[in-house]
C-alpha cells in the first residue's frame, strides 16, 4: 500500500482538531483538587474545593494540586494514545501503535 503524504497531512490536521476537543479531568484528595486538560496539554480549568482551601498546611495543598495535574496527564496520555492508534490504523501503518503505554 502506498501512503499519500497529503492524506497524512490531512489526518494530522484532523488529529489536532480532535485533540483540542478532548478533555479529561484529573483529581486528588477525593476530588478536593481537580485539573482539566485538553489533548493539546492546555489547562482548561483548575478547581480547588473549599475544604482544600481551608487546609492549614500549604504543602498539602501544593501536593494535592501536583497530584491532580499528574492524574490528568496520565488520563490525557491514554486518550492521545487511542487517537493516534486510530489515526495510524486508518492509514494502515504502525501496527500496534495504539497499544497501552505507547506514549
Amino acid at each position: 500500500m502506498q501512503i499519500n503524504p497529503f492524506d497524512i497531512l490531512k489526518n494530522a490536521q484532523n488529529l489536532q482538531e480532535k485533540l483540542g476537543n478532548i478533555s479529561v479531568t484529573g483529581s486528588s484528595g477525593g476530588g478536593m483538587v481537580e485539573v482539566t486538560l485538553n489533548g493539546r496539554m492546555e489547562v482548561l480549568a483548575v478547581r480547588i474545593s473549599r475544604d482544600a482551601l481551608g487546609l492549614q498546611d500549604q504543602g498539602m495543598l501544593e501536593d494535592l494540586t501536583g497530584s491532580a495535574f499528574t492524574n490528568a496527564i496520565e488520563k490525557i496520555r491514554g486518550a492521545i494514545t487511542r487517537e493516534m492508534g486510530a489515526l495510524a490504523g486508518s492509514l494502515g501503518m504502525f501496527p500496534g501503535f495504539g497499544a497501552p503505554g505507547a506514549l
